[in-house]
């Protein structure tokens, strides 16, 4: 039903016409109007477009029930006797076969010759259904019109009503925003709170063993297995430092060059290049990390622990040459990589806004570049970079397909950054991966673990604002 949209817009774009020169013509007659024609025009338009638009909407919304209450009242009584199943099958492949594919089952007579008929009956009553939608928006898109063209007069305030309707526009976009921040919390809450009345706080927080497991048989009290979490923010903390160590300063050092060393063309040049790697989707650095991180990192450790095989470090030399391609270390260097735009990019719009008066008061105390740089500019921007650096680590945080490609999937309680680990996210994707129902622990640990990201990354948000408004500097 998308294309009926292209009328609507037509007749809008009239009302639009219609409505700015119905007050021209007044104008011209030496009457002194309060808008302008041009919203005239446009208060004319909002009245066509959005009585057609929220009839379509409607119309949308409710066309399928609307269809498959018809398509069941009117089924034949060979069809309406067939068990529930039987019966849904039988009106999806009946709409198969209306859009000229073939049905997904064989069906014996008498179903089989009904298939066709059910078919052109479900395309005519689509049909209708359409139709009466168009003809519905066409009616309240005219009323809307006429309504508008009979409120026309010069002494209306056809600018104030215009923008009357894009304050309210806008309060509802806003509205929006909030009401889905609202209703992502409720669903965390409300079914974190069914996972903590199964298993307690503490154990979720400071346990050190997860293997959750859905029951199997009925004596089993909604799930048996392990539910200590602390494995998971311990691979979470240890790829987020990995990450940081790679992306802090290599970010930080590229927007100091950038924004003080680089000339004017190297620097319209480089900067774009650089926060290419910002558009790169993640599952780009997951093949990355997998196929030619991963396996040069073995090489090197591998190496190294034949080297040191058979001498006084042969265990450490025995160990490192089981490194496989899975690792804390190969998840969070790729994954500083990826953060290096989002550092540098901030950390430049930082220093940039620091006022040339510091830079040409250091010079003129006889400061080198260097000097200006390490002694005035950084700690002038040093609340937002400190700020630029808690968001890195909040999106280092929430990352999953890289530490799914890269990292494995075992939850270790451990900090060596050459064993595989695996992330709060990454678990969550696990736990709802495939047909789920949200009735055992083992499922709504998902939200328990989403509930707990939620808050750390609202924290080191809130610790990152705060950062920036308690030690913002105001300059001249």
């Amino acid at each position: 039903m998308t294309w009926l949209f292209l009328p609507i817009l037509i007749a809008a774009a009239a009302a639009a016409y219609v409505g700015a020169r119905l007050m021209a013509r007044r104008r011209q007659k030496g009457v002194r109007a309060h808008s302008r024609p041009g919203q005239f025009g446009a208060w004319a338009l909002i009245w066509t477009l959005v009585p057609g638009l929220v009839v379509l909407i409607a119309a949308a919304l409710l066309t399928p029930s609307i269809e498959s209450g018809l398509i069941v009242a009117g089924a034949p009584e060979a069809v309406a006797e067939l068990e529930p199943l039987r019966r849904t099958a039988f009106f999806t492949d009946a709409r198969a076969v209306a859009a000229g594919q073939p049905a997904a089952q064989v069906w014996t007579t008498p179903h089989a010759e009904l298939l066709a008929a059910e078919g052109a009956r479900m395309a005519w009553i689509g049909r209708m259904l359409d139709l009466a939608g168009v003809v519905l928006a066409a009616l309240a898109a005219l009323a809307g019109a006429l309504f508008a063209f009979s409120r026309i007069r010069p002494d209306m305030r056809a600018r104030n009503r215009v923008e009357a309707w894009i304050v309210g526009l806008l309060f509802a976009s806003s509205a929006v925003a909030v009401l889905t921040t609202v209703g992502i919390i409720a669903a965390l809450v409300f079914d974190s709170i069914r996972f903590f009345a199964s298993v307690p706080i503490a154990e979720f927080l400071l346990g050190t063993q997860w293997s959750p497991q859905t029951a199997i048989r009925a004596d089993q009290v909604g799930s048996s297995g392990a539910f200590g979490a602390l494995p998971l923010f311990a691979g979470t903390f240890l790829i987020m430092l990995i990450a940081m160590a790679v992306a802090a300063p290599v970010g930080l050092f590229a927007a100091i060059y950038l924004s003080e060393y680089a000339g004017p063309v190297f620097r319209a040049t480089v900067k774009p290049v650089l926060e290419v790697l910002a558009g790169v989707p993640t599952v780009v650095y997951g093949f990355f990390a997998a196929l030619t991180v991963g396996p040069a990192f073995r090489e090197f450790f591998n190496g190294l622990g034949v080297m040191l095989a058979g001498g006084p470090l042969d265990g450490i030399g025995q160990y490192l040459m089981l490194v496989q391609n899975q690792m804390a270390l190969v998840a969070g260097a790729v994954m500083g990589i990826m953060l290096i735009p989002f550092v540098s990019s901030l950390s430049d719009d930082i220093i940039n806004a620091v006022p040339q008066s510091l830079r040409d008061g250091s010079y003129a105390m006889g400061a080198t570049k260097s000097e200006t740089v390490k002694r005035v500019l950084l700690p002038a921007a040093l609340p937002g970079v400190a700020g630029a650096m808690l968001l890195a680590m909040s999106r280092a945080i929430g990352e999953t397909m890289i530490v799914t490609m890269a990292a494995g999937l075992a939850a270790r309680l451990t900090l060596n950054p050459l064993d595989t680990v695996t992330t709060v996210t990454v678990q969550i994707v696990t736990l709802l991966t495939g047909d789920q129902e949200f009735d055992s622990t083992k499922t709504l640990a998902a939200f328990g673990l989403g509930l707990t990201l939620f808050l750390v990354t609202l924290a080191l948000n809130i610790v990152a604002q705060r950062i920036v408004h308690t030690y913002r500097q105001q300059y001249d």
